[in-house]
C-alpha cells in the first residue's frame, strides 16, 4: 500500500540513443514535451537535444553494453525503455518495464525468448564467416507503427 501523501511515480522514457533512428528521437521530443513526461537518451556519444525541462541526454564511456548498464540501473517498472537491442528489451522486462523497438514492434514476455534465439544464431553465422546482410531500410511505415505504438503507451500510463 503506498502513502497517500507521496506523490505518484511517473513513468520515464529511456532511450538506447546511440542506434535509434534520427525520426524517432523527433517523434520522442515531440511527445516528451506534449505528454509532460521525462525522456532520456543514453548513448555514448553527446547528442544534441532540443530545450526542455522534459527531456536530458546522459554520455556514459564508450565500451560494450556501457549504456545499457546504465539504463537498467536507472530504469522503474513501467517505464518505457526504446531500443534495437534485444538482450536491453530482455532486461528491461525483467524488470517491469516496457519495451520498444524503433520500428514500432514491442518486445514481451511471450516474444523475447525466440528473439534472443534468433539474435544468437544470426550472431552465430556471422562468427562462422556467414554473411547475413543488415536489417531492412527504415521506412515511413516504421515510423507510423512506432509512433502508434507510442501512443498507446502514453495512453495507459497512471497520470
Amino acid at each position: 500500500m503506498s502513502d497517500a501523501s507521496s506523490p505518484p511515480i511517473t513513468p520515464q522514457i529511456w532511450v538506447d540513443a546511440d542506434a535509434c533512428p534520427g525520426p524517432i528521437k523527433e517523434i520522442l521530443f515531440r511527445a516528451a514535451d506534449r505528454a509532460r513526461i521525462p525522456l532520456t537518451l543514453v548513448a555514448n556519444q553527446w547528442l544534441r537535444t532540443p530545450p526542455s525541462p522534459y527531456i536530458r541526454a546522459i554520455q556514459v564511456p564508450g565500451g560494450l553494453d556501457v549504456a545499457d548498464n546504465e539504463i537498467v540501473q536507472r530504469l522503474a517498472a513501467g517505464d518505457l525503455v526504446v531500443t534495437q537491442d534485444i538482450p536491453l528489451a530482455s532486461l528491461a522486462l525483467e524488470k517491469g518495464a516496457v519495451a520498444l523497438n524503433p520500428r514500432g514492434d514491442l518486445y514481451t514476455r511471450d516474444n523475447i525468448a525466440e528473439r534472443l534465439s534468433v539474435r544468437n544464431f544470426m550472431e552465430e553465422l556471422r562468427g562462422a564467416g556467414v554473411q547475413t546482410g543488415g536489417p531492412a531500410a527504415f521506412h515511413a511505415r516504421d515510423r507510423q507503427a512506432f509512433a502508434a505504438q507510442l501512443d498507446r503507451w502514453l495512453a495507459r500510463r497512471p497520470r
